[in-house]
């Protein structure tokens, strides 16, 4: 468990996080996106107690406790967006460094570099480490405690095909056990996987919070269906307008957004035409697209606040 309580941080004249308040429940795997800026590795570095916040508070673990707490260290594990570890040791060397911090048992090293899909290379020294190698690392020792709230920024920013296979293998064995996950991803993709709520951070503020049905619903809602024909009969636009207000051509091609429950409504108003369909094509909306559009109205409204 992580809640957030009107948290504020300033860097100078520069506010990070400003009156962040969220609660995130046991189990629960959220994602943080934002542009870049938008203050969402502060977020998890005030979580993990890296950083403390100028007002408000924050509360970690069962029961709840501050971040800085010594307590909490054993509440939370935190991954950076970029890892780094002594090039001279094995990859073995540094789980079982960490290991020894964090005062796990000795048969972890083995269980996690395994998961990890570093069994293999334990025994090679990190200077030989692909830049993917070195991310399964820093997830391999984030893996090691049993922690409640697990924090990671930008994880999958370098992970190859067999890291992400343990990535999310992890955070659906995580979820199982009714463990907190919090991440901050531009994988548009990781979000659609694995987040049951994400939250989109604008200049350190949250602009939106959405569960995983709400999502779906919103990118339902953007969807749409291109029909390609042979030729533009009359009066075809119009009458599809009526179904899809902002329908329109787009050389031989009908574009017509909207979810899709009106879709077969559509393609009937085209068949009633007779004319030959020559390509049909049905898109759901796309998360990127939905986060561009909330990005683009809340920089719109800032700016007419500054005007």
């Amino acid at each position: 468990m992580i809640i957030f309580r009107d948290v504020l941080k300033r860097f100078g004249s520069t506010v990070a996080v400003d009156r962040l308040s969220v609660p995130i429940a046991r189990g629960e795997v959220v994602a943080l996106l934002g542009p870049n800026g938008s203050g969402k590795t502060t977020t998890l570095k005030i979580a993990a107690g890296l950083i403390r916040p100028d007002a408000g508070e924050v509360v970690v673990g069962e029961p709840p406790m501050s971040p800085t707490s010594p307590l909490a260290r054993r509440a939370v594990s935190f991954l950076p967006q970029r890892v780094a570890f002594p090039e001279a040791l094995t990859g073995a060397e540094v789980v079982d460094f960490y290991r020894r911090l964090r005062d796990v048992p000795e048969a972890r090293t083995d269980a996690v570099l395994r998961f990890a899909s570093l069994n293999g290379a334990g025994d090679r020294p990190v200077s030989t480490y692909s830049g993917g190698m070195l991310q399964r690392l820093g997830l391999a020792v984030a893996m090691l405690p049993d922690a409640g709230a697990l924090l990671l920024d930008e994880p999958t920013a370098a992970l190859d095909p067999d890291g992400l296979t343990a990535f999310y293998a992890l955070i659906d064995r995580r979820r199982a056990s009714g463990l907190t996950v919090l991440f901050t991803s531009h994988q548009v993709g990781d979000v659609e996987r694995l987040a049951d709520r994400f939250l989109v951070l604008m200049r350190g503020r949250l602009v939106a919070e959405l569960t995983q049905a709400a999502l779906r619903d919103q990118l339902a809602a953007r969807g749409v269906i291109r029909i390609r024909v042979a030729r533009k009969p009359a009066g075809l636009l119009e009458n599809v307008r009526r179904i899809s207000p902002a329908a329109e051509w787009k050389d031989d091609e009908l574009v017509a957004p909207g979810s899709a429950a009106i879709r077969p409504e559509i393609l009937d108003v085209v068949r009633r035409t007779g004319v030959e369909i020559r390509g049909l094509v049905a898109q759901d909306g796309q998360l990127e697209a939905f986060y561009r559009e909330l990005v683009a109205v809340h920089e719109g409204a800032d700016a007419e606040c500054r005007s």
